[in-house]
């Protein structure tokens, strides 16, 4: 491998790659949660009342959570040994055509059983897709960029996860918006799957004008031979690395899943909201985290990681006591409010957490490295947040007990911020 490829490329090019792209398989993978939530249940599950049937429809949304290890295993792996932008090329086109087929499948009231199965698939799919998307788009940001400003830089492939959400909960929004609820039941919440081919068309197009990792590209070059098995190297070498960092994710993520799909069915289902009023005001929740994400990673670069993260992290598990209480309220103010403020300081987490992870691992089994301890807490994270936070409001008809479930996890990370060391500023090529 050469080099000169790489350093012919501009590093927004590299970052604006990322962003698109997550944004792209970000936007197939929200777009399932926001389904799920709102019309899975009726369509897929309809034997059941409207919480048992989310509550199913909700299974088979953690189901893709638990095939992102898998992903990040095996995706890892791969970029480790042959190179970080063909397995995102790979990536995209998995989450694309699985998202595709999503908005195909017929059903339960046209095949019965297969309709679930089919989408229990397909989602399984998606899962193993975007398992191997987070560390390969943030490596390729965070690789090519300079140790001043990683922080900032490879926030923006974060980015691209409210910009996904916000494209997605926008396109549901619109087609709720636009059709009768019979219109939408039947066909309107397919567009928005379909139309997800002219999305990866697009990414495709502007990551492959991107180059390999440079970073990548000289450790490959150095080595006598690439990890063998580079995540049971990471196990053996690094096993404090992936501990503190799947404590970081572990709040995070399951604020997040709580903030940006159980809201919509506590706001529908519980409060008797409008879906429209539901999505919008988490339409307007992304489009603020959407900023605060590289700006908190921007305040990372200038004060450190750890403050940042354990502001963030501290901050929403006092915000979560009283979010539930606004999202009941009835008033629009206050159910955007209490959407917006929780993205923010979720953002506050979400901003740094890119280079805080990335400077926890040496080179050569970096991909592998933080793809496992970012992809490994959604196991018991984000996967069942929306199951758990349901299951709880159910069995005590309060949400007191989801905002226990929330506070404790966001503590975790908090703590875990504390613990980490400082990786402010570090060279990724000194750590070995």
């Amino acid at each position: 491998m050469t080099q000169s490829a790489s350093e012919a490329t501009p590093l927004r090019r590299v970052v604006m790659a990322s962003l698109i792209g997550t944004t792209i398989e970000w936007y197939d993978f929200f777009l399932y949660g926001s389904a799920a939530a709102l019309v899975f249940n009726k369509l897929f599950f309809p034997e059941f009342d409207p919480l048992t049937g989310t509550l199913l429809a909700f299974a088979t949304y953690a189901l893709g959570f638990v095939a992102r290890p898998v992903g990040g295993v095996v995706f890892g792996h791969f970029g480790d040994r042959i190179g970080r932008k063909r397995l995102l090329m790979l990536s995209l086109i998995l989450m694309g055509v699985a998202t595709i087929f999503i908005g195909l499948l017929p059903t339960y009231a046209q095949v019965g059983i297969w309709a679930p199965i089919g989408l229990i698939a397909l989602r399984l799919v998606q899962g193993f897709a975007v398992g191997g998307e987070w560390g390969g788009a943030v490596l390729m940001a965070a690789e090519h960029g300079d140790a001043a400003r990683r922080g900032f830089w490879a926030s923006w492939p974060q980015a691209g996860v409210p910009a996904g959400n916000l494209l997605a909960a926008a396109m549901l929004a619109i087609m709720a918006a636009l059709q009768a609820e019979e219109d939408f039941l039947d066909w309107g919440w397919r567009v928005p799957f379909i139309l997800s081919a002219l999305l990866v068309v697009v990414g495709w197009y502007i990551r492959n004008r991107v180059a390999e990792s440079p970073m990548f590209e000289a450790e490959f070059d150095a080595a006598e031979a690439p990890a063998r098995v580079p995540a049971i190297e990471v196990l053996r070498e690094r096993p404090k690395a992936l501990v503190l960092g799947a404590g970081l994710r572990v709040g995070e993520n399951i604020s997040y899943y709580i903030l940006t799909v159980f809201s919509l069915t506590f706001l529908v289902d519980v409060s008797k909201e409008s879906r429209s009023l539901a999505l919008n005001a988490l339409l307007i929740g992304a489009a603020v985290q959407f900023f605060a994400i590289p700006l908190f990673a921007a305040l990372s670069d200038r004060i450190g990681r750890r403050p940042v993260y354990a502001f963030g992290a501290f901050g929403l598990a006092a915000w979560c006591f009283v979010m539930f209480g606004l999202l009941g309220s009835g008033d629009n103010a206050s159910i955007i409010s209490a959407l917006v403020v929780g993205l923010v300081l979720h953002g506050a987490m979400y901003g740094p957490q890119a280079a805080f992870i990335t400077e926890l691992f040496p080179t050569r089994i970096r991909y592998s490295g933080v793809s496992l301890a970012y992809q490994l807490t959604s196991i018991v994270a984000g996967s069942l947040a929306p199951i758990i936070a349901l299951w709880l409001y159910k069995d005590y008809g309060s949400a007191m007990p989801v905002s226990i479930y929330v506070g404790a996890a966001c503590v975790i990370s908090g703590i875990s911020a504390l613990l980490a060391r400082e990786t402010r500023g570090l060279e990724l090529d000194a750590i070995r």
